[in-house]
């Protein structure tokens, strides 16, 4: 019972396994079918040797007429021009897809982290798989055939098919759904036949194979929604891609019960049988073999499973789906202590608080993206002339994937002053109402369209806010605005991006979370000819629209009464960033904190 018990572990059963015993007696079968084949030779050229004739080998000797050497060339071009045209077509319908031995795969289990529960579902899955015979003819359960796994791009969806084929040890066939996709009439189905008939000669030659196919909503949409989506098209150009379409979808159906589908062998084996029973009497008819199902796993991906028709996601289809989220902060933390024991940097990214904080910032970072922020980092320490990559490394390399390059572009002095207050406005406000907010970056340095700019998360990990916490969000986008009033008299163009982000956030108070003194949610309205989002609906209606007025126009007002009341945190921020252009992190609490710790020694 061991090996039952193992299936629903996390451990992979690895050797134990149905798969590796399935694969040790094909290769023994092998062994046994060459032996036979060259005994039948080596007795033939004994033979021949014995009987005094033995094999020479040299080059056939060919003797033609002249009349047939005269007809060569036009032979030989018509040859050509035949191999043009047939065998482009003969190569359409071949599977698209590139196999990779398990030696040939270099991910295994053990580099796939940050991942938590998923990785225990797929390990599960992996050793139904692998222990399909026991799981089946034992315990009387329907092993999985195909399970889907969805989420958004970068997320390790293909990292963990591999690491899955790695671990079974059997091959890994990977296909892009759009290399299915063909130019001729039916091709596209012969293509995906192909690809199927492959696994299944496969699984049945390894014990077992594993199919991805990526991006599989490119010939797996709904079918109820195809003509829709074609209605920009007239007449029987639509017809025909919508028929076409459908058609895919009703090819992949079939093919994922294809499974069990009798080899070329076993057919002309029962076509003898059958031969044979129509010359028999009911009772003494021979029996045919039962054909046995592949040990296939099919494994499609998406980012948009919403898409898929759902005929494709009943139980014996794909029979489980996975979701893989964005990280949360301890996967996060997971991820960054994986790739940096790979990638040269200093000790100080060794320090728990480091991680931590690289943990804290990368929020909304998938896995690739923790990644290629390190190749960045390690890209600006080359071009300082290090060989190891530092926090400021990390900093500017989040800085320039998220926001874009610094610009060199030289402010007049007035505006210079103007967008460093407007920057330290903000920095204040998230400072004195931003409860658990980390100041990350204060920059009056041009990137993208950001003149300068305010980076700052929370301390700890949310997925829910509270009425205070939004009404501080929406206070600390009005604190470039009312800074520039308070010092200036009047704003200028900068403090539109904040606006926007601002009516958002009220909108969603009035319309959706019923903070605004009503119930109603406008997420519930139906979407009339023109799709509109919560801020369009929110803003149609003139009551919601007041309502949202009077939240901007309250927290506006609280943030002029709190700025007047700590210009001098203000004035001290922006003659920092005046000086220095950056600050980064502590340097923009050490300047709050003197601040603070001059104006106690004034007023004690």
């Amino acid at each position: 019972m061991d090996d039952l018990s193992l299936i629903g572990g996390t451990a992979v059963l690895r050797g134990v396994a149905d798969v590796a015993e399935h694969r040790e007696a094909h290769r023994r079968r092998r062994l046994r079918d060459v032996a036979v084949v060259l005994s039948i030779v080596a007795a033939f050229l004994t033979w021949r040797i014995l009987v005094g004739h033995p094999l020479e080998l040299r080059w056939p000797e060919i003797h033609l007429s002249p009349e047939m050497q005269q007809l060569l060339p036009g032979a030989a071009l018509i040859v050509v021009l035949g191999a043009v045209l047939v065998i482009p077509l003969l190569a359409a319908g071949r599977s698209p897809h590139v196999m990779y031995r398990p030696s040939e795969i270099p991910v295994t289990l053990e580099d796939v982290v940050g991942l938590g529960t998923v990785r225990d579902e797929v390990v599960k899955t992996l050793n139904l798989f692998l222990a399909f015979r026991t799981f089946r003819d034992r315990m009387g359960g329907n092993p999985r055939r195909a399970i889907l796994f969805e989420g958004p791009p970068g997320t390790g969806k293909t990292y963990m098919a591999k690491a899955m084929a790695r671990e079974a040890g059997v091959p890994f066939l990977f296909v892009s759904a759009s290399a299915f996709q063909s130019m001729y009439y039916g091709q596209t189905n012969r293509k995906i036949r192909a690809f199927f008939r492959r696994l299944r000669a496969t699984a049945r030659r390894e014990g077992g194979a594993i199919g991805f196919i990526e991006e599989i909503d490119a010939i797996a949409a709904a079918r109820s929604g195809v003509r829709s989506r074609m209605s920009g098209r007239e007449g029987v150009e639509r017809s025909t891609m919508s028929e076409g379409i459908s058609g895919v979808v009703n090819e992949l159906l079939v093919q994922m019960q294809s499974f069990d589908e009798p080899t070329i062998g076993s057919r002309v084996r029962g076509g003898l049988v059958d031969l044979v029973n129509r010359a028999l009497p009911e009772g003494r008819q021979l029996a045919k073999r039962a054909p046995q199902a592949s040990n296939i796993l099919v494994i499609g991906a998406t980012n948009r499973a919403a898409d898929l028709d759902p005929a494709l996601l009943r139980p014996g289809r794909f029979d489980r789906s996975i979701s893989f989220d964005l990280p949360s902060r301890s996967g996060r933390r997971e991820i960054i202590d994986y790739y940096l024991d790979r990638k040269a940097h200093v000790p100080e990214l060794d320090r728990e608080d480091r991680r931590d904080q690289l943990a804290a910032i990368t929020l909304g970072y998938s896995p690739v993206m923790i990644e290629h922020l390190f190749d960045e980092a390690l890209v600006w320490a080359l071009r300082d002339g290090r060989e190891s990559m530092d926090w400021t490394d990390v900093h500017q390399a989040k800085m320039t994937e998220e926001i874009g390059l610094k610009q060199p572009v030289e402010y007049t002095d007035d505006e210079r002053r103007t967008i460093a207050t407007h920057e330290a406005g903000h920095a204040v406000v998230a400072y004195l109402v931003g409860v658990g907010r980390k100041l990350e970056v204060l920059s009056i340095v041009k990137r993208k369209d950001a003149l300068g700019l305010l980076a700052h998360s929370d301390t700890e990990e949310r997925y829910t806010r509270t009425r205070t916490e939004l009404i501080a969000s929406i206070q600390i986008s009005f604190g470039g605005m009312t800074a520039e009033e308070l010092f200036f008299g009047e704003a200028g163009t900068g403090p539109g991006g904040d606006l926007a982000s601002a009516t958002r956030i009220a909108a969603q108070m009035v319309g959706s979370f019923g903070m605004a003194g009503t119930l109603v949610s406008f997420d519930a309205v139906e979407a009339g000819p023109v799709a509109q989002g919560i801020v369009g609906k929110v803003l149609a209606n003139d009551d919601a629209r007041r309502a949202v007025e009077r939240i901007l126009e309250r927290a506006k007002s609280d943030v002029r009464a709190l700025l007047d009341v700590n210009r001098d945190l203000v004035e001290a921020l922006r003659d920092q960033l005046l000086r220095h252009d950056e600050l980064v992190g502590e340097e923009i609490l050490a300047v709050l904190h003197a601040a603070e710790a001059a104006r106690r020694k004034v007023n004690p």
